[in-house]
C-alpha cells in the first residue's frame, strides 16, 4: 500500500506545483536555519574525549579570604561536590602540589597554560622566532588524556623533580623548526632557554580545550604546540594565563607563582570506579578541613569534584549569543511549521470530493489518514534536502566569523541524517491535523453536493 500512497502523493504534488514549492521552501528555510545553529551548539558542547571523559574529574577548593567576592558557584548535585560554595576554578601552587604529592588517584596532573617565544637553536635555521601557545604539565598528563607520541616519549616523575629542560612538541611545530626530519634529540629555545625535544605528539585537538584555564577566553582555538614540565616552567618563571591573587600582599615574579594567595594552576585526576571517586571526594574534603583548621582557608571548608562533562557545563563555554540564536532559529522553524499546517489543511480540504469518492468505494478513515501522511512526509523529505543546502550555506557563513569556535561549524554524518529526519518528522507532525480533518469529511454531504 505504501507504493500506492506514494504514487497518489506524487500526483497530488505535481497538480499544484506552486503550493508544493511554497511548502518545500518553508520547510527548507526552517530546517536550514535551525540545523545551522543546532550543528554549532552540537560541536561546541560535545564530549572532547568520549573514550576517557567518564574517568576524568576536576576538583575545586576555596582558599579565599572571607571578604573576597570573586566568582562563586554551587554544586547542585550531591554526588558531584561536597559543601555549598566551592568557589574558584584554579589552584594555588601550594594546593596543587599538595594534591599531586598525596597521590590519591591512579593518575593526577597539575598544569597551566601560557605563551612562549620559540626559536630554533640553529642560527642558520630560517624559521623566525614567534610566540606559540604552550602548556606546562606534570608527567601523568599524556597518559591521562590519551595524548599519543608516535615519535619519542614523554618525561617521567624524575624529570619533574629535577626540573628537566625537556619538551614535547606537536607535528606543526616540528615541521616549522626541523622540517620533515626527526626532531627527537634536537634542541630549541623557549623564552631564550635551551630545551631538548624528547617527543612529538600525534594529532590531538580536543574541542573545547577542557583542560585549560576557564578564563583563558579561547576554549575552541589556539591548540597548544609545546608541552614542558610544570616544575621547569615555575623554575624559569614562564608566563601563565590568568592569575588571580587576594590579600594585602602583592607578590611578583616567582613568588607570585608559588604564593598561597594566588590561584593560576589547574588540576585533573583520573579515577577508575565509583569507590575511587568516593574515596577521593572524601580525601578532598578532609584536606579542605585540615587547611581550614590550620587557618590557611579562612572560609568554611568546602570542596567539589566535577566529572568532566559536569565541569564543562559549569564553565559555560558555549557563548550566550549562540544559545539565543538557537532559540530564534527554533522559533522560526515553529513559525514555518504553522504555515505548513495551514497550507496542508487548505490543500487536503480542497480535495474533499476526491476523499468522499474514495470513502464511498470502501476506503477507511485510516487509509485516508495514511495517504495524506505519506504526502506530508514526502514534502518533508524534499524540504529536508533543501534545508541541507541552506544549512551548508549557513555553516559556511559561520566559518567566516572571527569567533574562535567558527572553524568547528562542520556538519558530521549524524547531523546530515538528523536534518532529514527532523524535516520528515516536522512535516509529518504538521500534517497530522490536516490529515485528521480530511479523513473526517462527511462523504454523503460531498457526494450529494457534487
Amino acid at each position: 500500500m505504501f507504493g500506492y500512497y506514494l504514487e497518489l502523493a506524487l500526483r497530488s504534488l505535481r497538480r499544484a506545483p506552486v503550493l508544493t514549492g511554497l511548502m518545500v521552501l518553508a520547510i527548507g528555510l526552517g530546517i536550514g536555519a535551525s540545523m545551522t545553529m543546532i550543528t554549532v551548539v552540537h560541536v561546541m558542547s560535545g564530549d572532547p574525549l568520549p573514550e576517557r571523559s567518564g574517568h576524568l574529574f576536576y576538583p575545586t577548593l576555596d582558599p579565599r579570604p572571607l571578604d573576597d567576592a570573586h566568582r562563586t558557584s554551587s554544586s547542585s548535585n550531591g554526588e558531584i561536590g561536597i559543601g555549598h560554595d566551592a568557589a574558584i576554578d584554579n589552584f594555588t601552587y601550594i594546593d596543587a602540589m599538595a594534591l599531586l604529592e598525596a597521590k590519591r588517584a591512579p593518575r593526577q596532573a597539575a598544569m597551566a597554560g601560557g605563551s612562549v617565544l620559540v626559536q630554533s637553536a640553529d642560527p642558520h635555521n630560517a624559521a623566525r622566532p614567534d610566540f606559540v601557545p604552550a602548556h606546562y604539565v606534570t608527567s601523568d598528563f599524556f597518559a591521562m588524556f590519551g595524548l599519543s607520541l608516535p615519535s619519542g616519549h614523554a618525561w617521567d616523575t624524575q624529570d619533574d623533580a629535577r626540573r628537566a629542560r625537556v619538551a614535547v612538541i606537536t607535528p606543526k611545530l616540528r615541521q616549522r623548526l626541523f622540517g620533515t626530519g626527526d626532531a627527537v634529540g634536537q634542541t630549541m629555545q623557549l623564552d631564550g632557554h635551551l630545551f631538548t625535544v624528547i617527543g612529538v605528539t600525534g594529532e590531538w585537538a580536543p574541542q573545547p580545550t577542557f583542560y585549560q584555564d576557564v578564563d583563558s577566553g579561547h576554549p575552541f582555538g589556539h591548540p597548544d604546540q609545546v608541552f614542558i614540565p610544570f616544575s621547569t616552567a615555575i623554575d624559569l618563571d614562564m608566563a601563565v594565563n590568568g592569575t588571580f591573587c587576594w590579600g594585602k600582599d602583592n607578590p611578583s615574579g616567582q613568588a607570585r607563582r608559588t604564593s598561597g594567595s594566588c590561584a593560576w594552576a589547574q588540576f585533573w585526576v583520573e579515577l577508575d570506579d565509583a569507590a575511587q571517586v568516593s574515596a577521593y571526594r572524601q580525601f578532598l574534603q578532609d584536606y579542605a578541613e585540615s587547611q581550614h583548621a590550620s587557618g590557611r582557608f579562612p572560609r568554611p571548608a568546602v570542596s567539589a569534584l566535577y566529572p568532566m562533562m559536569a565541569w564543562l557545563d559549569r564553565t559555560n563555554w558555549v557563548p550566550g549569543d549562540v544559545h539565543l540564536q538557537l532559540a530564534l532559529a527554533l522559533a522560526f522553524l515553529c513559525v514555518c511549521m504553522l504555515n505548513i499546517v495551514a497550507l496542508l489543511l487548505a490543500k487536503f480540504l480542497r480535495r474533499s470530493g476526491e476523499i468522499s469518492v474514495r470513502r464511498a468505494m470502501g476506503a477507511r478513515r485510516r487509509d485516508i489518514f495514511a495517504q495524506f501522511g505519506v504526502e506530508s512526509a514526502l514534502v518533508g523529505a524534499a524540504g529536508g534536502l533543501l534545508g541541507l543546502m541552506i544549512a551548508q550555506i549557513g555553516l559556511w557563513s559561520v566559518r567566516q566569523r572571527p569567533d574562535d569556535y567558527a572553524h568547528l561549524a562542520q556538519m558530521d554524518p549524524a547531523m546530515l541524517f538528523g536534518t532529514l529526519a527532523l524535516a520528515i518528522a516536522a512535516s509529518s507532525c504538521a500534517g497530522l491535523l490536516p490529515a485528521w480533518r480530511a479523513c473526517h469529511v462527511p462523504p454523503a454531504l460531498q457526494l450529494k453536493s457534487a
